[in-house]
């Protein structure tokens, strides 16, 4: 059954909307299992079922034999309505389907049991009319209280935000205010094991931050100034400083619950088939029900006729078959939440199983998207330290990435960094300043050319090294000489090359795509094991690309994180979008990754492969068992002394129902908890070796 109109009828049922969300409507169908329960335990005591399967009878006494019909109709008014509204919904349509065939066996359950307790028919099937009931919400109970545990898993985040943050006035001093209060440009100070009030940019201090709620991250963050940090996260160890960029609705988190109503709202393949195999399933039970009626009456026996086509319409009833697909895509919407992934798109999950290639963006994913310090080397007579210290001194005033990356280096070594003066910025060229009254220059080739500086001898192996992997190479210049250069990269995130190996374990190509230079790209291919290589790409040829591994044949997952990656994300069967990135590329995406970790690709695709896999399990096993006892419950194997009585048929009907439950949650066995990275190594050395070049276009 489609849970959707599981939860219309049961909204209905109740009189309102639903405005309560998942935890409320789990709690409802959980108190009518309950008092469902209850109500059922006499109407099987009392009835021929238990009897017969055990040999016990109950205590009789003068209307004992009342107690399983008033006890089986208390039940089914009380809990059969919610199904059948969806059924008489489906009717109206004219389109069958779960609801219907499910409402057709519990008012063929109840009349035929009806109809005998007043001496009419022979077919007492209360005690299976209670226990259909029962099972059926209680399978509904687990499968809305698993469809609420992603939202819930965000919604507990939501809950633990401070009602009130520490804003920083204009005169330095600190206000308390709710947060509710709280606007664009504000500054707030969080101390150490306070909460971030709302979604912003670090502008002073640095601490490590507990994502756990959020990103599903174990290990707490380092955060520096200029870093994001996300509301609703931890300081764990210091104070800093953070300058509010988003409020309410339009902070992450806001975001990441609207793209959970949206991957609860999405249909996917799998629960269109098991839709479209109940419908089939209608006009199956249907046309059997008739059949056997026909050819049992034929054959002179009214009364086997009337059991036998009770039998079949009772044992068509899917619920096992409707439980089969949203469990599977409800645990899995879940299981996936907490990992930090987020599915927009159920069709998104489903089609990662088939996916053969995954074309990764370069910057902003595989790497970092900031340069770092990743060589130093010095001339004669001039220590690292000493080129780094006069470097950094120029470098403090200037806002350029490749400036910031240079003093960061600096406060990483703990290198001394002077104060310099009469800071002048050399458009194309670098920077200048004084520093200990001394004229100190940074910059590349271009500052070179214009003061007619040779480079020396003992730099140009180095550099030229550095040059041949694409890295930036800045020079230091002293009074008219230079003294050194430094190298600077775009810093591969240390979670790539355990991505790129997964992958490959799966028998997935792994493909590079960047705007960047060949050489840039080629050097970060080698480091990460990449198959193949699209270097020098336009942002508007980038959706090009996917078309061209499309046409080879490949299934392609596209990861990015920029608006230029927005088309390419679309194009691709499947579109995943770094959390951090772009709302254009998460926009055109259909699976986002809350974190920047692109081991999570794989824990997609992991994720997508287990769960279709319980899908056609739970698939089978539910329409299987139909094909199998509806031809023995209309007699098929009567003549060689096989029967299917209602009673037996009911119980092998429930207990498939609860295999098709269990199974589902064995789903929440996989395991998707990234284990921890080893430290880095130092600024410009490889943890890695250095892979075979990859293929390039």
């Amino acid at each position: 059954m489609d849970q959707h109109e599981a939860h219309a009828a049961l909204m209905a049922h109740r009189g309102h909307a639903g405005h309560g969300g998942h935890g409320d409507d789990a709690a409802v169908f959980r108190k009518k299992f309950s008092l469902s329960l209850i109500l059922t335990i006499p109407a099987v005591a009392y009835s021929h079922l238990l009897l017969e399967l055990t040999g016990w009878s109950p205590p009789s006494f003068s209307g004992s034999n009342w107690v399983a019909p008033v006890f089986g109709t208390a039940v089914f008014l009380y809990g059969g309505p919610v199904f059948l509204s969806g059924g008489w919904a489906e009717a109206r349509r004219r389109r069958p389907g779960m609801m219907l065939l499910i409402s057709m066996g519990l008012l063929v359950a109840f009349g035929a049991s009806a109809l005998t307790s007043l001496g009419l028919l022979s077919v007492d099937l209360w005690a299976e009319l209670s226990t259909l009931v029962t099972i059926m919400l209680l399978g509904h109970w687990l499968e809305i209280r698993a469809l609420g545990q992603a939202q819930g898993a965000l919604d507990a985040l939501a809950a633990l935000l401070p009602d009130e943050a520490e804003r920083l006035g204009a005169d330095g001093q600190v206000e308390v205010v709710p947060v509710s209060e709280l606007v664009p440009g504000d500054v707030v100070l969080v101390r150490p094991g306070g909460r971030v009030p709302a979604d912003g940019e670090i502008v002073s201090g640095e601490a490590e931050l507990d994502e756990s709620l959020v990103t599903g991250e174990s290990r707490p963050v380092l955060k520096d100034p200029g870093a994001t940090v996300i509301a609703g996260t931890v300081s764990t160890d210091s104070s800093i400083r953070v300058r509010v960029t988003a409020v309410g609705e339009d902070t992450a988190l806001a975001g990441i619950q609207r793209l959970v109503a949206e991957a609860q709202s999405s249909r996917s393949r799998a629960q269109a088939l098991a839709d479209r195999t109940a419908a089939l399933l209608f006009y199956v039970a249907t046309l059997s029900g008739a059949a056997t009626f026909v050819v049992w009456w034929a054959l002179g026996d009214l009364n086997a006729a009337f059991v036998r086509t009770v039998t079949v319409l009772v044992i068509a009833c899917p619920h096992a078959l409707g439980l089969a697909i949203p469990l599977v895509i409800s645990i899995s919407t879940s299981i996936a939440a907490r990992a930090g992934i987020l599915v927009k798109d159920r069709l998104a999950l489903e089609r990662m199983r088939s996916v053969n290639a995954v074309l990764f963006d370069k910057t902003g994913t595989l790497t970092r998207g900031r340069h770092v310090v990743s060589g130093v080397i010095a001339a004669k007579g001039t220590s690292e330290e000493e080129l780094l210290t006069l470097a950094a001194a120029v470098e403090t005033d200037s806002e350029h990435p490749l400036a910031r990356a240079i003093a960061a280096a600096a406060s990483d070594r703990k290198v001394p960094v002077p104060t310099a003066s009469r800071f002048r910025a050399l458009t194309g060229r670098g920077v200048e300043a004084s520093v200990g009254g001394v004229e100190v220059a940074v910059g590349g080739p271009a500052l070179l050319r214009e003061r007619g500086l040779d480079e020396p001898s003992e730099l140009v192996e180095a550099t030229n090294a550095w040059k041949q992997r694409g890295a930036a190479v800045l020079y230091v210049v002293r009074s008219g000489e230079i003294i050194g250069a430094v190298a600077l990269e775009d810093e591969v995130r240390p979670e790539s090359r355990p991505a790129v190996d997964a992958l490959h374990a799966l028998g997935i190509k792994v493909v590079m795509i960047t705007g960047d230079a060949r050489q840039v790209a080629d050097a970060v291919a080698a480091r990460l094991g990449i198959d193949e290589v699209f270097a020098e790409v336009l942002p508007e040829d980038k959706d090009r690309v996917v078309v061209e591994l499309q046409q080879r044949g490949h299934q392609v997952a596209m990861v990015g994180d920029g608006v230029n990656d927005a088309p390419a994300l679309a194009r691709a069967d499947v579109g995943i979008a770094i959390g951090a990135g772009t709302d254009v590329a998460i926009e055109s995406a259909g699976v986002v990754l809350v974190t920047s970790d692109p081991r999570a690709v794989v824990d997609v695709i992991r994720l997508s492969r287990a769960s279709y896999r319980k899908m056609i399990e739970n698939l089978l096993w539910g329409s299987g068992y139909n094909l199998f006892a509806i031809p023995l419950a209309a007699g098929v194997g009567a003549p060689f002394g096989i029967t299917l009585s209602p009673e037996v048929g009911a119980i092998l009907m429930s207990a498939s129902t609860m295999v098709v439950a269990l199974n589902a949650q064995l789903l929440r066995r996989l395991d998707l908890r990234r284990p921890a990275l080893e430290t880095p190594p130092p600024a410009g050395q490889s943890q890695e070796p250095v892979a075979a070049p990859a293929r390039t276009r």
